[in-house]
C-alpha cells in the first residue's frame, strides 16, 4: 500500500458531536483513506489503519460497494466509479474553476508548461483546474487530485500563507511521508521552508513530490 497512515477523525465541537452518525463518519474516513492509495486496501487493513472493528468495516464496505462508491479488485477495495460522477459534478460547480481556466491557458501559453489551480481541502491540496503543456513529456496533473501539503508546491503555499499559525496543529501526530529522497520530513525543516516561502512570495517543490519534477506555486 502506498498511502500514509490516516489522520484521526476531525475534531468537532461538543454541541455538534451529538449529531454525528459514527458509522457514516467512518465511511467517509474510509473513502478518504482509499483516495490516498494507488493499490487499494484489504478490509482488515482498513479497520486496522483507522481503528475500526473488522466486522463494522466489512458492513461499511459492503454498503459502499452496493452503492458503487467502492469496487473490489481481488481482495482489495478501491474507490468506485460513482465517485467520478460525484467529483465531476462537484468540480463543475466551482465558480473559481470557470474563472481560472482562461488564466491558466494564457499562463501555459507563455511558459509551455502545465499549469493548475488548487484549493485547500481537508488538510490537503485539491487540484480543481488544469491546463496541460503542449509537450508530450509533461506533468500529469488532473482535476480532483489531492496532494499532501508538506511536499507539493501548492500545499506549501497554503501552509505558508493560510495555515502558518496552525503548522504544528496540522501535523500533530501525522507522519510526513517521504515521497522522494528530497522530501522534507520533519516539522523543523517544514518551518524553515514556510518562512522562506513567506519571504519570497512563492513556493517550490524541488523534486519532493515526484523525482525529476519541479513545481512553483504562488497564492492568488
Amino acid at each position: 500500500m502506498s498511502a500514509p497512515a490516516s489522520a484521526p477523525p476531525v475534531a468537532t465541537s461538543p454541541g455538534r458531536e451529538r449529531y454525528v452518525i459514527p458509522n457514516l463518519r467512518n465511511a467517509c474516513r474510509i473513502l478518504k483513506l482509499l483516495g490516498r492509495s494507488t493499490d487499494g486496501y484489504k478490509a482488515a487493513d482498513i479497520g486496522r489503519t483507522l481503528d475500526i472493528p473488522v466486522t463494522t468495516t466489512l458492513r461499511i464496505m459492503t454498503t459502499l460497494h452496493l452503492e458503487g462508491l467502492v469496487r473490489k479488485n481481488g481482495p482489495h477495495f478501491e474507490l468506485g466509479p460513482v465517485l467520478i460522477q460525484l467529483g465531476s459534478a462537484s468540480l463543475a460547480g466551482i465558480e473559481i474553476r470557470t474563472a481560472a481556466l482562461p488564466v491558466l491557458e494564457r499562463l501555459t501559453g507563455q511558459v509551455d508548461e502545465t499549469s493548475h489551480l488548487a484549493i485547500p481541502c481537508d488538510n490537503r491540496s485539491l487540484i480543481v483546474a488544469v491546463q496541460d503543456s503542449p509537450h508530450p513529456l509533461r506533468a500529469a496533473s488532473r482535476p480532483g487530485f489531492l496532494a499532501e501539503l508538506h511536499c507539493s508546491s501548492t500545499g506549501k503555499t497554503f501552509l505558508s500563507f493560510l495555515h502558518h499559525a496552525r503548522l504544528a496543529e496540522l501535523h500533530a501526530g501525522v507522519r510526513l511521508t517521504r515521497r522522494t529522497p528530497r522530501t522534507l520530513t520533519t516539522l523543523a525543516e517544514l518551518r524553515r521552508e514556510v518562512e522562506l516561502t513567506r519571504k519570497r512570495g512563492y513556493s517550490l517543490d524541488d523534486e519532493e513530490f515526484n523525482a525529476g519534477v519541479r513545481c512553483l506555486a504562488a497564492p492568488v
